[in-house]
């Protein structure tokens, strides 16, 4: 088996395992993104007179139904192939002979990967926001539907003052919107084109290649100069992680209500059989592990944003193999955020508050400020005269 940067020495199988990791199972994600920018590439040879048209042809053809047959399953990478960059140019040789060699002409494994995850961050991003307004649409309907139901307001988880559910809903709807407009930002760092920055410091002139070519297939701008590509590596992942941390913190917090809802202290809001699960010992208690789930998993998706802002903070500059540890906590990262919107939004219709238990919790402290104020408007008093006066009863 030879790899992308074999020379013909054998390597130590234990720091093959160690060094490779689970990148072989993670790259999995991205042979589709790495055969776009592969032929991406591939018109840029074409360009430079490096390949001829039929050859880029052939090359587009072959890195197309190598995806399709990787989807279905016909083939996968192996520890020995490392990642998807070795997997891939290992089976278009093995299909087109010399004419595969041909495409590495003018990259590296570090321009070629960045290509590959700043197309899947870019597609993912477009996915979690068609989730993200599901939940959306979810909260929406919660609310109108049960707008008029009064709910106390808490600050300290105090009552304070009142409100309703349209209130409550619509407040998580606005922030988990702004959320979602988070997300959209965060293209502005994924979508540059790395490519014909080659190991971080660009190809050598006397191959004449012109890196608008590549970059335009792409349907990326250039990233400038070469040196600033591998400074930036990290910077996007993080950017999206960030992002998904505050959806996730947002969605924690709606949980957490509804946990907080839920318990025969409060009883604000009755959960479905189907999203409640039983005790083992108990044999009355349904429980809401799925927002309990919810809750914690918020705090995972930020313990790994702060993994990748970590692996990144002390690098000097140019390619370091550290980066290659920013995959695993960015994939939990949109696993869990992804998989965190599907249950919700499959769960919020289901929710339903007994306007009869938060009617009950509406009590008179709950119009002491307004209390207050009608003191202001109808006595013309002071308002901290007023306050004083509704506070000693």
């Amino acid at each position: 088996m030879s790899r992308l940067w074999d020379k013909g020495e054998p390597v130590d199988d234990l720091v093959l395992r160690y060094t490779v990791g689970d990148d072989h199972v993670l790259d999995g994600r991205l042979v589709p993104y790495d055969v776009k920018g592969s032929i991406a590439h591939a018109q840029g040879l074409v360009e430079a007179g490096h390949l001829t048209a039929e050859e880029c042809g052939s090359l587009t053809a072959a890195l197309e139904q190598l995806a399709l047959t990787h989807e279905s399953g016909e083939w996968s990478i192996s520890r020995e192939e490392e990642d998807c960059h070795t997997a891939l140019e290992t089976r278009l040789t093995e299909r087109l002979g010399d004419l595969g060699k041909k495409i590495h002409l003018g990259r590296s494994r570090n321009d070629q990967v960045l290509a590959a995850l700043r197309l899947f961050l870019d597609e993912a991003i477009t996915e979690l926001r068609a989730q993200g307004q599901g939940v959306v649409a979810a909260l929406e309907g919660l609310g109108a539907a049960q707008a008029s139901v009064p709910l106390p307001g808490y600050t300290h988880q105090q009552r304070a003052m009142p409100s309703s559910v349209g209130l409550w809903a619509g407040g998580f709807v606005t922030e988990l919107t702004d959320d979602l407009e988070g997300l959209d930002a965060a293209r502005r760092r994924i979508r540059k084109s790395p490519l014909g920055s080659a190991a971080g410091y660009g190809v050598p002139e006397v191959l004449g290649i012109d890196r608008a070519v590549a970059a335009a297939a792409l349907g990326f701008p250039v990233q400038a100069p070469v040196t600033a590509v591998q400074l930036s590596r990290g910077k996007a992942e993080a950017q999206v992680a960030f992002e998904c941390a505050l959806l996730m913190q947002d969605l924690g917090r709606l949980a957490a209500d509804l946990c907080l809802f839920a318990t025969q202290e409060f009883a604000f809001v009755r959960l479905p059989d189907g999203f409640t699960t039983g005790s083992s010992i108990m044999p009355q208690k349904r429980n809401p592990d799925v927002f309990e789930l919810v809750r914690a998993r918020s705090a995972m998706v930020a313990a790994d944003l702060q993994s990748i802002l970590a692996i990144t903070s002390k690098m000097t500059s140019g390619y370091h193999r550290d980066l290659q540890l920013v995959k695993p906590p960015l994939f939990r990262v949109l696993d869990a955020t992804r998989d965190t919107l599907a249950v919700m939004a499959h769960a919020l219709p289901h929710v339903r508050f007994d306007a009869e238990r938060t009617a009950a919790a509406m009590d008179r402290s709950l119009y002491a400020t307004e209390e207050a104020y009608r003191l202001v408007i109808e006595e013309g008093i002071p308002f901290r005269d007023a306050y004083r006066r509704v506070a000693e009863g």
